[in-house]
């Protein structure tokens, strides 16, 4: 079964969160961070910090597990995204490297997700 991931990202001031779901978290959040792809939403509101993900076996299960998540109350959300971020920092901070003014994935740099 294919592994996914659920997602939550955030502005700087913790008071907007966007939730998404993906196959390949340290791409799709490397998109929300440039503004490539789909990642609109998350551009407009500068939402560009990773605070929370959830690793998922089948990306049925994943879709699922999204659409719960954006059903659930703001408070329960950032209690889910305290439960394991009690800071609510960027989980990503370190999975990125700047190299020649572009923003690029720091593969053997950092842990493995």
């Amino acid at each position: 079964m294919r592994k996914g991931f659920v997602y939550i990202m955030s502005n700087k001031n913790r008071t907007t969160f966007y939730i998404g779901v993906t196959s390949a978290i340290k791409r799709r959040v490397l998109e929300h961070k440039t503004g490539k792809g789909s990642a609109a939403f998350t551009s407009r509101y500068n939402l560009f910090d990773l605070v929370h993900y959830e690793i998922i076996e089948g990306m049925a299960e994943c879709i699922a597990r999204e659409k719960k998540l954006k059903n659930w109350h703001r408070d329960w959300k950032i209690n889910l995204i305290k439960e394991n971020n009690p800071g609510m920092i960027d989980l990503a901070a370190d999975w990125y490297v700047t190299i020649d003014n572009q923003l690029v994935i720091a593969y053997g740099l950092n842990r493995k997700v």
